[in-house]
């Protein structure tokens, strides 16, 4: 049985049905602190909702009073005893379950309050959309153990930016939803009481949209960030807009949009 998980199908409100899928950290005794048994879960979770073909959004929240408070204290205690090769691999994992969820095909909201510490920044870094709480609190606090967030970088740095990044990777100071927001790592900041009605809101949004399109879309960004617009990047622009052009999707959406009716994914 799926402990460290709770993984639901259909969204907390709204009429999605089976298009939504929900995960929700269950460790709220630990904060929601991830060990390698959730790292090992959440891999095999988002590898299979992202070959599920109706999914139109994954909702990504935390059970308790906090998102995620980074790792768990018990596994870090049994890291302290891993030789170099055991760390590298033990950190290899948790590269891999980053990668898994930034690539997952079907976008991501991250729902997030409470504390989001050290890797619980990184899983708010992979997702597509962040919505946080007023209250919430992030932290990059992996220099104060006198490590380094390393494994989550290569998102948070793409999520904060450079600059903002310098700062928190080495002060390990506390920053809040606000601060987050305005830096880039959070898009939406709600009210504890309008939380999930705002998650809501990204998930009806996300549902009224083509499919494949939101998946096309989410790639897209992925391949042409900090690209230099070159003639083979113009190049496959146009390909990639040729291509769903001609899709059964993008004539549908079209043919509807001009004869003023829904298209038959709504």
């Amino acid at each position: 049985m799926n402990t460290t998980l709770d993984i639901r199908r259909g969204s907390a409100s709204g009429p999605h049905g089976q298009r939504v899928a929900q995960v929700w950290l269950n460790r709220p005794e630990v904060r929601n602190a991830f060990n390698d048994g959730v790292v090992a879960e959440l891999t095999a979770a988002f590898t299979e909702l992202g070959a599920d073909s109706q999914l139109r959004a994954i909702v990504l929240g935390g059970h308790g009073k906090a998102f995620c408070a980074g790792a768990d204290l018990s596994w870090m205690r049994s890291m302290a005893q891993y030789s170099r090769a055991e760390n590298e691999a033990d950190a290899a994992q948790l590269a891999q379950m980053l990668w898994v969820m930034y690539q997952c095909p079907v976008p991501i909201v991250g729902r997030i309050h409470g504390d989001c510490y050290a890797g619980g920044v990184g899983l708010a870094a992979v997702c597509d959309v962040v919505v946080a709480g007023a209250s919430a609190n992030f932290c990059l606090s992996e220099a104060r153990l006198g490590l380094l967030p390393a494994t989550i970088g290569p998102y948070v740095v793409r999520a904060l930016g450079e600059q903002a990044s310098r700062r928190y990777f080495v002060t390990a100071e506390r920053f809040s939803a606000t601060q987050a927001q305005r830096l880039g790592l959070v898009h939406e900041v709600a009210d504890a009481d309008q939380l999930d009605a705002q998650v809501e809101a990204i998930v009806t949004a996300l549902g009224a949209n083509g499919p494949q399109a939101l998946r096309a879309c989410k790639r897209l960004v992925q391949d042409v960030a900090g690209q230099p617009i070159t003639e083979p990047l113009r190049r496959d622009t146009a390909q990639r807009i040729a291509d769903i052009r001609t899709s059964g999707e993008g004539r549908e959406g079209v043919q509807a949009f001009l004869n003023k009716r829904d298209p038959s994914w709504r």
